[in-house]
């Protein structure tokens, strides 16, 4: 039986702002800068919702996401993948800005179009399917009397100022406390968190603001176009052994208001298109928000795709995932590379099976989860520069 459509149901904007963050939502002290908390909870095996917090912001936001076909979702919101292309191509172009008003480098227009791959290999049965990641391909078109040489150089700093940079370089194992029935059960491989396990949030109902929010994130209801690549189509992502390259590109650009505009689609496993919008100033979720959300998204997709797959449903499940990050190194005015922290989750599951089930299914959502990949991997951003003309994204 296909779970019900609890996004459609709801008919809420895919994005919401919170008057205030609930108590045990507010973001911890940061230790490099600035860090957010992000609470995702499954509302059906595949729907889910996010709440974060971040510490330098005074916004909260309540955001959805959904998978498409290729893992049976309705496809009611973005799927977790598409919230990080997101909200990396957000945090570059700030930086690309706020870098070229530091160095007095004037650009007339730039667009950037970002690449993302991921890829998953290996047996459900044998216990060796695993997600990677793999490096990002930028085309970044510029309209400015400046020379390639020295545009270059802008982008590929503002880049690595980007607090981003601090989860693609080096390798980054996220860290985790596991919860099970009410009760904390330890984990192996040295992974534990230091700090005491966060307790379940379990607050429903929340102030939010009042306003139009529909188009801060929009589902166009088309579907991205057929590539070369495109290769998994409705169920594929199921599949017991697999052996596929995942593919996202987003289309962005930044209004002289600050706000970044974004055209995001999902070539392999073929999926929708999707418009966001992406804010510093609090008038759309922040790069940062954008994120933290895709990464916890994707890392409770695993949850709920392992439960499909062994055919043990859970009763519930929630993570509360901490992050760590600089402040920009232009837009905080650091001058520095970006930095971050290895994440930090506190896993809550309610089941009837054992502990070592719980176990269980927290390591293969690490093993199988693209974005903790992307965290323990060291990846490169591969850039290509060429002229803008005047058209603007459609």
């Amino acid at each position: 039986m296909r779970p019900a459509n609890i996004i459609a149901e709801q008919n809420h904007p895919l994005a919401i702002p919170l008057r205030a963050a609930p108590g045990t939502l507010l973001a911890p002290s940061p230790r490099l800068g600035n860090s957010t908390r992000t609470v995702v909870r499954s509302l059906t095996v595949m729907q889910k919702e996010a709440l974060i917090s971040e510490a330098n912001s005074d916004r909260t936001w309540r955001l959805l996401s959904d998978e498409g076909a290729y893992l049976n979702g309705h496809d009611e919101a973005p799927p977790p993948l598409a919230y990080l292309s997101a909200g990396m191509v957000a945090s570059y172009l700030n930086e690309i800005h706020a870098l070229a008003d530091i160095r007095q480098i004037e650009i007339d227009d730039i667009e950037i179009i970002q690449d993302n791959f991921y890829s998953m290999n290996g047996s459900f049965a044998k216990g060796t399917m695993t997600a990677s990641a793999h490096d990002i391909e930028l085309k970044a078109k510029i309209k400015s009397r400046y020379d390639s040489d020295t545009l270059r150089s802008l982008i590929l700093d503002s880049i690595a100022s980007s607090p981003l940079n601090g989860l693609m370089r080096g390798a980054k194992e996220s860290l985790f406390r596991l919860c099970h029935n009410g009760s904390e059960i330890g984990i192996s491989n040295g992974k534990e968190i230091a700090a005491p396990l966060l307790p379940a949030f379990d607050e429903e109902k929340f102030d939010i603001m009042e306003g139009d929010w529909d188009a801060v994130i929009e589902h166009t209801r088309q579907p991205s176009p057929i590539m070369e690549d495109t290769t998994t189509f409705a169920g594929g992502a199921l599949t017991e052994t697999q052996n596929r390259m995942l593919h996202l590109r987003v289309h962005a650009k930044r209004q002289p208001d600050g706000i970044v505009k974004i055209r995001q689609h999902v070539y392999n496993p073929h999926g929708s298109a999707f418009h966001f919008t992406s804010d510093e100033a609090g008038r759309a979720p922040s790069a940062a928000a954008l994120i933290s959300a895709g990464i916890g998204f994707c890392f409770m997709t695993q949850f709920g795709r392992y439960a499909a797959m062994i055919k043990k449903p859970l009763k519930s499940y929630q993570i509360i995932q901490d992050f760590h990050f600089s402040r920009g190194g232009a837009t905080g005015k650091t001058g520095k590379a970006g930095e971050a922290a290895p994440l930090e989750t506190h896993v809550h599951i309610q089941s009837d099976e054992s502990d070592s089930f719980a176990k269980t299914m927290l390591e293969v959502a690490e093993q199988t989860c693209f974005l903790h990949a992307f965290c323990r991997t060291p990846l490169k951003a591969k850039l290509k520069i060429s002229s803008l003309g005047s058209g603007l994204i459609d």
